[in-house]
């Protein structure tokens, strides 16, 4: 019996205990067996291998056959154990090496200069040459630092209410580095819980140095506020950057009064309304005051059949607006920022050899896939409805009872995920970089041509 034959043996008798147990009903969380039969029949290691190889797994001259050989991976196992450095020479490899420690985590960092597994060998020779070449342009965007603007949950909890923020967070950014830095080759992943990553994958992205990358994450930068600090954003100037104005056009100031406003109830306390009172320069207190005195009534016109967050923030952007108090008509645009704005794990962004978790993993704490994100459709996305261990595992014992197909997740609600993968984000960049590779292969054939023609 072969090592494959024999893992996939071993699977089927997970699920077959897990049969007989539950009458082919998978119980609910997250534990080892499960992981095991996911890295053994669902994990698909040949997309991860042909992304992370970026075309140099191929025959042409131009391939650089240690360019995968030189990934770092990262293993996070069940006892919290970390396994930094990992490398690998081939996609057997890597899937050998994942199927046998089962890791509840897997990292993908940057490409080195030397294999990483042989860094101390390296260092040994007093040459500094260990160091990141290439890196994807990575964004990591988490819930839980907008605690200060949603009321429906907190900390790592995340709601079909609150999650609009992460769509707002995905089409402004992925708009601003297609049209604004020119990048094609973007994957946007759900983090499992309670965020979303960000992959630019372009070559160009992968080849930017840390002062390029901070650059770009500073462009992204508006929320720069604390706890302590009343208005967390502060604009300046006549008018708003272009890039700043079309976001609040096209998408923020459309979320805030079609969702947050109502779905977060920003102004239906005094507590909260006091918040963004608060936002308002106002030395002498004249407008914050009336606005409170119209507020602290707690009365609505008989007729009113609007809701109370709808006529307390019309009543607010009247007066702001009203052309009465000079230099307040901006501080409309500065609280919808501060409600919507997408809000970047800036280090995260600026340096080549931070980690990020790999698509396609579990979170330990959901059972939740990692699943990509099409940012075209963004608004349809559930967090809620995304594939889970135990229902994968579920769908696998019903699905084992039909006719065989080429791929176990097939079988699998993962198969639109994977699929989804393949056609809009892995095809296109490997034709890419193929069409790279060609080009500058030629370019250095002309050149050479050159150099002896002389």
């Amino acid at each position: 019996m072969t090592g494959d034959e024999a893992s996939k043996g071993s699977d089927d008798m997970v699920i077959d205990e897990y049969e007989q147990k539950q009458g082919n009903l998978v119980p609910d969380g997250f534990n080892s067996h499960y992981l095991k039969v996911y890295y053994g029949k669902l994990f698909p290691y040949a997309d991860i291998f042909k992304w992370m190889s970026y075309g140099n797994d191929g025959k042409h001259p131009a391939c650089n056959q240690s360019y995968f050989s030189r990934r770092e991976f990262s293993f996070t196992l069940d006892n919290e154990v970390y396994l930094r450095f990992q490398s690998f020479n081939s996609m057997s490899e890597l899937e050998n090496s994942v199927k046998e420690k089962c890791p509840v985590k897997i990292d993908i960092g940057p490409v080195y200069s030397v294999d990483p597994s042989k860094r101390h060998a390296y260092a040994q020779s007093g040459d500094n040459v260990f160091t990141p070449v290439e890196r994807e342009l990575i964004f990591d965007i988490d819930m839980s630092d907008y605690d200060d603007v949603r009321y429906c949950c907190s900390g790592a909890d995340v709601c079909l209410e609150c999650w609009p923020l992460m769509t707002i967070a995905i089409k402004v950014i992925d708009t601003s580095l297609r049209d604004d830095f020119g990048f094609s080759h973007i994957l946007w992943v759900y983090s499992g819980r309670r965020g979303v990553h960000c992959w630019v994958c372009d070559g160009k992205a992968r080849r930017l140095t840390n002062e390029q990358r901070a650059a770009i994450a500073d462009y992204f930068r508006v929320y720069k506020g604390n706890e302590n600090s009343h208005k967390k954003v502060s604009f300046t100037g006549l008018a708003l950057h272009p890039f700043l104005a079309r976001s609040y056009t096209e998408v923020l100031m459309d979320f805030f009064e079609r969702k947050l406003l109502l779905s977060q109830e920003i102004f239906s306390t005094e507590e909260r309304y006091e918040k963004i009172l608060d936002m308002i320069p106002d030395p002498d207190q004249s407008i914050t005051s009336e606005l409170r005195g119209k507020w602290q009534e707690k009365r609505r016109t008989a007729n009113s059949k609007d809701d109370i967050n709808v006529v307390r923030w019309e009543q607010l952007k009247n007066m702001l607006q009203s052309g009465k108090h000079k230099g307040l008509r901006r501080c409309v645009e500065e609280i919808v920022f501060s409600f919507t704005y997408p809000r970047l794990d800036m280090e995260v962004s600026k340096h080549m050899n931070h980690l990020l978790k790999a698509p396609f993993c579990v979170h330990p704490k959901t059972g939740r896939v990692c699943v990509p994100i099409d940012p075209d459709h963004c608004e349809e996305f559930d967090p809620t409805a995304v594939p889970t261990l135990s229902n994968l595992l579920e769908q696998l014992n019903i699905g084992g009872l039909r006719a065989e197909v080429d791929n176990e997740w097939d079988r699998t609600s993962l198969g639109k995920s994977i699929r989804f993968f393949r056609s809009s984000f892995l095809q296109p960049l490997l034709k890419s970089c193929k069409e790279e590779m060609e080009s500058s292969y030629n370019a250095k054939l002309q050149q050479s041509k050159n150099s002896f023609s002389w």
